[in-house]
């Protein structure tokens, strides 16, 4: 079993800053990609970011810039930076991760419980 806890949302004001954390843990042989989605009422859920175990990012249009997405792969966590916040990223947060429990086994997605961020003044 693999369980993805993820933390650091809240209320902040535009222009502020918010640091999301999302620790995997469990029954982990690997993890591939890592990544955040976001979705907000009445929209479908969206790409945020992601980053592969080597590094290597891409970002939604409308956070480049803005927010960095980095990870400790001793650690299995992925963290989101953001910054310069607006009030259309209010949304409810979820961390994904690519997991394998075994040598050739196949990658199955996680996903978090999500946690929620709110730009509002």
């Amino acid at each position: 079993q693999v369980q993805l806890v993820e933390s650091g949302g809240g209320l902040v004001q535009p222009g502020g800053s918010l640091r999301l954390s999302c620790a995997a843990s469990g029954s982990i042989f690997s993890i591939n990609a890592m990544g955040w989605y976001r979705q907000a009422p009445g929209k479908q859920r969206e790409l945020v970011a992601a980053i592969t175990s080597g590094g290597s990012t891409n970002y939604a249009d409308s956070v480049k810039g803005r927010f960095t997405i980095s990870r400790d792969n001793a650690k299995n966590t992925v963290y989101l930076q953001m910054n310069s916040l607006k009030p259309e990223d209010t949304a409810v947060y979820y961390c994904n991760a690519g997991v394998r429990v075994g040598w050739g086994t196949p990658e199955y997605d996680y996903w978090g419980q999500g946690t929620q961020v709110t730009v509002s003044s």
